[in-house]
């Protein structure tokens, strides 16, 4: 290595040197410090802000949760509503299904009553009486629901319950055409009367001279 080459006639002051060089460790130790603190702050402002998205996203969530449960909640209470509705419709149908079933029940008993009273007679009346039980043997056929699901058993109460309602309606056209029957049975008898009046009237008349007395 080759030393400096110092001009001739000047004096080196090797404390000015070392000041110097002092001064210049110093600015670039203060520099680090400077960037290092601005670096410490840079990322304490982004800790910072990334607590506060933290919370944010958190409250965020909190708040969607809210809702969400709100929901479940207003759709339990439908639920809870619409099956409580459903079991007060069944309930109601079961309760009009059971009073049809009463009614029929006692329209048969009143039928098989009638039909008693038709055994009392004899003769042909007999025979009618065996015409109808055969026509109700032919129509009163085993249920067979053992076997059936509850919407096959619902089918076929329906189906019941239109026999029934077919059945009521036909008895009444019976009822009905029995009624017009009796009706001019008796108009008829109230003709054949008046007349036997009228013909005993005039055959119990005698002649007298041109007049009937």
């Amino acid at each position: 290595l080759v030393p400096p080459k110092i001009p001739d006639g000047e004096r080196l002051d090797f404390d000015d040197i070392h000041r110097k060089r002092m001064e210049k460790d110093l600015n670039e130790l203060q520099a680090l410090i400077e960037a290092h603190f601005e670096s410490r702050k840079k990322e304490e402002e982004e800790l910072l802000s990334l607590k506060d998205r933290i919370e944010q996203r958190r409250a965020e969530r909190a708040e969607q949760q809210r809702i969400r449960s709100e929901r479940e909640k207003e759709r339990q209470a439908r639920m809870a509503e619409e099956r409580a509705r459903k079991e007060e419709e069944e309930a109601r149908k079961r309760a009009e299904e059971e009073a049809r079933k009463k009614k029929a029940f006692s329209n048969m008993l009143h039928f098989g009553g009638y039909m008693q009273k038709s055994e009392k007679k004899g003769g042909k009346k007999q025979t009618e009486r065996e015409k109808k039980k055969k026509i109700l043997g032919e129509r009163r056929k085993p249920l067979n629901i053992d076997h059936l699901s509850e919407d096959k058993l619902r089918d076929k109460a329906r189906e019941l319950w239109q026999n029934v309602h077919d059945l009521e309606a036909e008895k009444f056209d019976l009822q009905e055409k029995f009624k017009r029957q009796k009706y001019e049975i008796n108009v008829l008898r109230n003709r054949i009367s008046d007349h036997q009046k009228v013909s005993k009237g005039a055959r119990g008349k005698t002649m007298v001279g041109s007049r009937w007395k």
